[in-house]
């Protein structure tokens, strides 16, 4: 099972977001020595973020990024919803071309049907119960300078 790097380079995106935005311009240029990723990529999630209502991505020279909705609101599920849905019903995967001539073979995927149904539910409860604000103070819980880097803006 294995849930892409689309979702955590997301997270990182939206984090930088939320911590920045509105006090400094939040473009896919320069999240891109944080996220370790180049600026076409950050578009592409940004793109799947923006479509799905997360953020809004004003255009031209002074265009930045901006979350829509509040932090609270945005669960990991909702991430990664957003940015790999192709995904969602193959977190884990039967393998492919099993030999029908083979009892086991030809019923395989019946027989872990519910079993793997069972583990995707409890993935997505457990994505859905982790906000992105949730994520963001852990940050300021477990680095000890983010005081004072971004001081704490609770509204």
């Amino acid at each position: 099972m294995r849930i892409s790097t689309k979702c955590s380079t997301s997270v990182h995106i939206l984090i930088m977001i939320a911590l920045l935005s509105p006090q400094e311009q939040v473009t896919s240029e320069n999240l891109s020595e944080s996220v370790g990723r180049n600026a076409v990529e950050i578009r592409k999630i940004f793109s799947s973020l923006k479509q799905t209502g997360i953020i809004g991505v004003s255009r031209g020279k002074n265009g930045t990024a901006t979350l829509l909705k509040d932090p609270k609101d945005i669960t990991l599920f909702d991430i990664y919803s957003a940015v790999d849905a192709q995904s969602l019903n193959e977190l884990i995967a039967i393998h492919e071309k099993p030999s029908q001539q083979c009892v086991v073979g030809r019923n395989i995927s019946v027989l872990l049907a519910e079993p793997y149904a069972k583990v995707s539910n409890a993935v997505r409860q457990a994505m859905s119960s982790t906000t992105l604000d949730d994520l963001i103070q852990k940050l300021y819980q477990i680095e000890p300078m983010m005081e004072e880097i971004l001081p704490r803006n609770d509204g």
